[in-house]
């Protein structure tokens, strides 16, 4: 069985050896034959075909695909090997003078391959370009599109596109090849009709791809922007109607030092009315970012990172920002998010988001600072900084949050600018054992004009506090509650506590004050004309209640009747603090709780200078009281 197979196979390789040398012979000679031809016409060309003919073609090729006149006053060079190569130098291009002699740029040298075959047949066809130093000028028009072309090809295939069953759809007769595009070392001028704004990108290197006006294109630039390298990953399988402003298949990416970015979906440049798809950014150093960009936001440096991802659709008049996540700094979120367009109102942006940890200062930083900018003058001109021309009505909850070295939990918080003003509440958290709630508040003529902070603490472990807070000095350990109203006229992050003006209301239930010894601060003023505090400090003083109120201004608190009830003796103090310098002067008094026990404790008066944690306290004699022997 064995043997038969193998005959069978030679019966059948066996006529294949006979007439495989023939055709290896017979393809040798073609590719022979090829090379041959290929070599004498490199050879020929420089005899066969003239440069003025090659130039005056590219000429021709230049003026139908952008509209405008191509003037060359260099010499022109052919190369033919390993490719037939034209290089033109000092190549301007501009408007018709008839049509207004605008000027599209210049080049200071073009090269592109050119077809042999089509030259000897008196034609001439290029693909392949390589542009040197280009110097180009481009408009963006009133409707947010690009001027690319006065009435060429390009701008006939544009303004002809169209959009068919979810394809781009161009005419044969306005189709045609555009091969390889390559640019070095060139620079861009960018006029944005509709802000007034110049872009200004040099050093440009660019390496696009776009076979057929038809087809798709993806390109890389590499452009200098104020001082920075920026490259831009672009592709589109629907170019000509990303150009024409029309929604289009896009994938971009934006790569720096300052910022990464990348969107891939369906979008316009003209408009977001039909935008979808993802986007994500990081920015590494959000204050670097600014500086670059030539904005100013006050009280920035806090925020030092962000980054978003998120799946963006048009919606409405505006943005929908769906299953968004969210960095500031070290706090992640996850949320919804709406940005809101109306003709002649303020972008408005909306939303919902929930962080597991968060800080609250960066998250203020990136916010409050000169969103509620703001006159409908500043709106119609367009003079004002960007982040003025927003208003926000964001929902905040977190897990854990720290605002400095506070710590919240359970927060739930808004951050609400619109109408020349802008607030930020927190409505309920967890704070310290107990309940903390908050609102911010900063007053029209933007954030500069001052603002207000009202705080209310209920049942909050305020000995716990004064640890967290290193707190130094003889202060109640109890559980309390606060109320604090404070305002300046100043700018939030300029404001000092000079500037700030207010009240507080402090109450607590029993409690002590570690440094107080009421039956030492007794013997020692009946021994003493003035002593310091720590002579008292043996012991601590135990209260049932505590009530304090106190006035601010101009740097200072007044105290008004703080009351500090014990279950044998009332401590009261009044007078004033200076707490930019800790500086005391208050006059206080050490008498019985239970009137019917005077004669046991009489009264003690005491005033209290100096400065905290340890002033001088010296006793004030009573006017009635009898003299000492």
């Amino acid at each position: 069985m064995g043997t038969s197979r193998h005959r069978r196979w030679r019966r059948k390789i066996g006529p294949v050896s006979r007439w495989l040398p023939a055709f290896a012979r017979f393809s040798t000679v073609l590719l022979l034959i090829a090379l041959g031809l290929f070599v004498a016409l490199r050879v020929a060309a420089p005899y066969l075909i003239s440069t003025g003919f090659v130039r005056s073609g590219i000429e021709d090729a230049l003026s139908k695909w952008t509209g405008y006149h191509a003037e060359i006053k260099g010499t022109p060079v052919l190369e033919f090997w390993p490719t037939p190569r034209i290089t033109l130098n000092q190549v301007t291009i501009r408007q018709p003078r008839e049509s207004g002699d605008k000027l599209l740029g210049s080049i200071e040298s073009l090269s592109a391959d050119f077809s042999l075959i089509d030259a000897l047949r008196g034609r001439t066809s290029f693909h392949e370009f390589n542009l040197l130093r280009p110097n180009l000028a481009l408009t963006r028009d009133e409707n947010g599109l690009i001027d690319w072309s006065y009435a060429g090809l390009l701008a006939r295939a544009i303004s002809g596109v169209r959009y068919e069953n979810g394809a781009e759809v161009l005419d044969p007769d306005l189709d045609a090849e555009i091969g390889a595009v390559t640019v070095e070392d060139g620079a861009l001028v960018v006029t944005d009709i509709r802000t007034g704004n110049i872009y200004h990108f040099d050093s440009v290197t660019a390496d696009i791809a776009w076979p057929r006006l038809s087809g798709a294109i993806s390109a890389v630039v590499i452009a200098r922007i104020n001082g920075e390298d920026l490259k831009v990953d672009y592709a589109s399988r629907q170019p000509l109607l990303a150009f024409a402003g029309k929604n289009a298949e896009t994938r971009t990416s934006i790569t720096s030092n300052l910022l990464t970015a990348h969107f891939q979906g369906i979008a316009s440049i003209a408009s977001i009315s039909a935008l979808s798809g993802n986007i994500n950014a990081t920015i590494p150093d959000v204050p670097s970012l600014l500086t670059w960009s030539g904005k100013s936001i006050p009280g920035i440096g806090t925020l030092k990172s962000a980054s978003l991802e998120s799946d963006i659709m048009s919606s409405g008049s505006g943005l929908r920002f769906n299953n968004l996540s969210l960095s500031l700094n070290d706090a992640s979120a996850t949320g919804v998010m709406d940005l809101f367009t109306q003709p002649g109102k303020r972008p408005k942006i909306g939303g919902t988001l929930a962080f597991d940890e968060m800080n609250l200062k960066p998250f203020l930083d990136a916010f409050a600072l000169r969103l509620a900018a703001g006159e409908a003058k500043e709106i119609s001109t367009g003079m004002s900084e960007p982040l003025q021309l927003l208003d926000v009505d964001v929902r905040l909850s977190a897990r854990r949050a720290q605002m400095g070295l506070f710590e919240l939990s359970d927060v739930g918080a808004s951050m609400i600018v619109g109408g020349g003003e802008a607030k930020f509440d927190i409505g309920d958290s967890q704070f310290e054992g107990g309940e903390m709630t908050a609102h911010l508040e900063a007053t029209k003529r933007n954030f500069d004009g001052g603002g207000k902070l009202q705080l209310s603490i209920r049942d909050a472990d305020f000995a716990a506090l004064a640890e967290r807070l290193h707190l130094k000095g003889p202060l109640p350990l109890a559980t309390g509650s606060l109320d604090l109203d404070l305002q300046s006229s100043k700018a939030i992050w300029t404001a000092g506590l000079g500037d700030v003006t207010g009240k507080l209301r402090f109450w607590t239930r029993e409690g002590t004050i570690p440094g107080i010894d009421a039956g030492a601060l007794r013997t020692q003023a009946a021994e003493k004309p003035f002593f310091p505090l720590s002579a008292a400090a043996s012991g601590a003083f135990s209260f049932d209640r505590l009530n304090l109120q106190a006035n601010f201004a101009n740097g200072s608190a007044e105290i008004h009747d703080a009351h500090i009830t014990g279950a044998t003796q009332t401590l009261t103090l009044s007078g004033v603090i200076t707490y930019q310098s800790n500086g005391l002067a208050l006059s206080g008094s050490l008498e019985a709780t239970d009137p019917a026990k005077a004669a046991e404790l009489p009264p003690l008066p005491f005033f209290v200078g100096g400065s905290w944690p340890n002033p001088v306290i010296s006793p004030v004699p009573l006017l009635n009281a009898p003299a000492k022997p």
